[in-house]
């Protein structure tokens, strides 16, 4: 037998070598795989359910590497349920958009599970690529009405109650490395992107769009979520747009910056679910249009709110309709029992920051005697109030619980129950042909509110475009 050439003998040491130091479990494998639906047999039409291929693709993921999901475009993929796996993210392409089924049937039993896409217990998953995740909204109608439509409730399934039994329309539980990144959300039918009990949540770039006449459509719902950042976003729909929530738990460290929204509720709310505390929040840089309201605080049940810091924002707010809660308040700040079972809680050390209003109703700040308002700090301010509806001024609105509605005619900031305050470099214009409807530049009884320090603060009258003290 011949001896082998000296190169060859050379080729197979070196080759012994490098696999005797590779690890036992290693083997050769590219970084990330991506599968698209189509090999899996969706037809991307719209008509048929793709729900099976789509599925199957998820679940051909391999789970020790990263793994995209491909919607390619053109196409239009109408589905049920389908459930995301750790180390999945769905790739929606630009021009490419996922349905939502309208039917009961196309949702697990358990109506916390009614989502369009859901995530439960996942580690690295996310959404992008550019494309629409559509909830159909519009097949949950059951009569249009101009002032808030009459929505689908499958309430007699017995697994929720009430009017709000729709599906949501993408849903991250128990998650964690959350990335939801170039994504248009469109027509929820109920919540639009829910994040429940989860860490490591980034949002950025994305879009949502909702039906102003749709009750319950929110936009982004942080609930009992800690470590967020939501970056560039554009939300325009009917009910709050970005909704902090504390139901099971605290809430900590949630940064909103460059966002654009229009909703006709609150443009941010924290709660009203709020049994436990909300801490270290930062909201910068944020325009606020046409909105029922700017920046509210609806605390109903015990949680203390503390450290919030809101800054570099523009607001407008307008009357809608009273079947909506709010009355167009720039800046709402509220704190009381949701009932007689309720606790009162605190709301301390928030500042506002570099705050521009135009509005058709006063700042409303109102503590309890037991839930007081403390350390706010208004700082430099301008804001402009002027009527431009038709709908009717002169009421306080407490909505949920508290004392809802009371008549009373409207001052530029109404405060109650609180202790510490600081009004510096703060601008108050009002329209000089709609003073009847409004009370004082600041309202509030003295033994409810203490240690109060203004500096630089100045109320004018104007009248085409022409101020007058």
């Amino acid at each position: 037998m011949e001896k082998p050439p000296p190169l060859f003998i050379f080729q197979i040491i070196l080759i012994f070598l490098f696999t005797q130091s590779l690890p036992a479990t290693s083997s050769y494998s590219p970084k990330s795989v991506t599968f698209s639906v189509i090999q899996f047999g969706a037809t991307g039409d719209g008509v048929h359910y793709d729900t099976v291929s789509i599925q199957s693709a998820i679940d051909s993921c391999p789970s020790s590497i990263p793994c995209r999901v491909t919607f390619p475009a053109p196409g239009k993929y109408l589905t049920a349920t389908v459930f995301l796996r750790s180390g999945v993210v769905l790739n929606v392409e630009t021009g490419a958009t996922i349905f939502g089924g309208p039917k009961l049937e196309d949702y697990p039993k358990e109506s916390s599970r009614w989502y369009v896409v859901l995530a439960e217990n996942a580690t690295d998953v996310g959404i992008e690529g550019g494309g629409v995740v559509d909830g159909q909204a519009e097949k949950f109608v059951v009569r249009y009405n101009e002032r808030k439509n009459v929505m689908v409730s499958w309430n007699e399934t017995g697994s929720c109650l009430g009017d709000e039994c729709r599906p949501r329309l993408i849903g991250f539980l128990g998650c964690k490395n959350v990335k939801i990144f170039n994504i248009t959300l469109n027509q929820p039918a109920y919540w639009c992107l829910h994040l429940v009990r989860s860490e490591n949540i980034s949002i950025h770039d994305i879009a949502i769009y909702g039906d102003l006449n749709i009750p319950n459509n929110d936009g982004i719902d942080i609930e009992d979520s800690n470590n967020t950042v939501i970056t560039r976003c554009h939300i325009d729909t009917g009910d709050d747009a970005i909704c902090p929530k504390s139901s099971t738990g605290p809430l900590y460290n949630l940064t909103v910056t460059d966002c654009w929204i229009r909703s006709k509720s609150s443009a941010i709310k924290f709660g009203s679910a709020s049994w436990f505390e909300f801490k270290h929040f930062v909201f910068d840089n944020i325009t606020i249009v046409d909105s029922h309201r700017g920046l509210a605080f609806q605390i109903r049940d015990g949680g203390n709110v503390s450290d919030i810091v809101f800054s570099n924002i523009n607001i407008s707010t307008r009357y809608y309709d009273p079947l909506w809660w709010g009355r167009a308040e720039p800046i709402y700040v509220t704190t009381c029992p949701r009932d007689s079972t309720s606790k009162e809680a605190s709301i301390s050390n928030v500042r506002f920051i570099n705050i521009t209003a135009n509005s058709e109703n006063g700042i409303f700040l109102s503590g309890s005697k037991r839930g007081l308002l403390r350390n706010l700090s208004f700082i430099n301010m301008n804001i402009t109030y002027r009527r431009f509806t038709s709908y009717a001024g002169g009421l306080f609105d407490y909505r949920p619980g508290c004392q809802e509605l009371v008549k009373h005619k409207t001052a530029g900031i109404m405060m109650e129950h609180i202790e510490g305050l600081e009004v510096r470099n703060v601008e108050m214009r009002w329209e000089n042909n709609e003073l009847e409807q409004w009370n004082n530049p600041m309202e509030f009884k003295t033994n409810t509110v203490n240690n109060i320090h203004f500096s630089n603060f100045n109320s004018v009258l104007y009248s085409n475009s022409k101020s007058s003290s």
